[in-house]
């Protein structure tokens, strides 16, 4: 269990970090911590990119998601995860989830590919599960070892470029668990309805640790 709700206090000065708590907080900390990572845009968050470099996609003159990612997913693992989530407010990884949009979902399923490689224990445990909205496992991450079993999300616009079929198979290829959820319009961006969030909020219902715990005679799986 949990045993402290984390505050700015906790987090090193090198992360930048905005925590936002239940409407009505309790005494006792959240089952559960959801981390959203932004995409590269807008600009005006105050964020940062979470690639290695600044890329240009050549086809389109944008900029390019898949930038590498070596740095921030072992940040995120070392100084957020396992630094203060786990070893300050004990909370295991099977009580963190991540929400990742456009860049920050290729940074979310890169930090869970991250937290699987190495660690014992408690720091062995797979997430309680990723979302990616508009992005899939990058072409730039490693797929060497073992299947990671933190159930994945990936949800996109019809006819995706960047959530292709091709690119649902690398994601495959590292993780065990792995749904796709498309919308019924082209883009890749937020969901804007009801069917759209859907998917979302049933997978966060099946992950999500309730505050009662388990109903007595029942077996809770993964």
């Amino acid at each position: 269990m949990p045993t402290k709700t984390p505050s700015q206090a906790d987090f090193p000065s090198s992360l930048t970090v905005t925590i936002t708590l239940p409407p009505n907080p309790t005494s006792s900390p959240s089952p559960n911590i959801l981390l959203l990572l932004h995409g590269l845009v807008p600009f005006d968050l105050g964020g940062f990119h979470w690639g290695d470099d600044v890329a240009f996609d050549s086809s389109t003159g944008g900029l390019d998601m898949d930038a590498g990612f070596t740095r921030s997913p072992a940040i995120l693992v070392k100084d957020l995860v396992r630094g203060v989530l786990v070893q300050k407010c004990g909370y295991r990884p099977r009580e963190i989830l991540v929400l990742g949009f456009g860049q920050g979902g290729m940074a979310g399923l890169s930090l869970a590919r991250e937290l699987g490689k190495a660690g014992e224990g408690v720091d062995s445990e797979p997430l309680a599960g990723v979302i990616s909205i508009g992005a899939p496992y990058p072409l730039s991450g490693s797929r060497a070892g073992s299947k990671n079993r933190t159930p994945v999300l990936l949800v996109s616009g019809r006819d995706s470029v960047v959530v292709s079929d091709e690119a649902v198979r690398r994601t495959k290829q590292v993780f065990e668990f792995v749904e796709v959820s498309r919308y019924a319009r082209k883009g890749d961006g937020m969901p804007s309805n009801r069917d759209e969030m859907l998917p979302i909020m049933q997978f966060f219902a099946r992950r999500l640790r309730s505050r009662q715990g388990v109903p007595e005679g029942s077996v809770e799986l993964g």
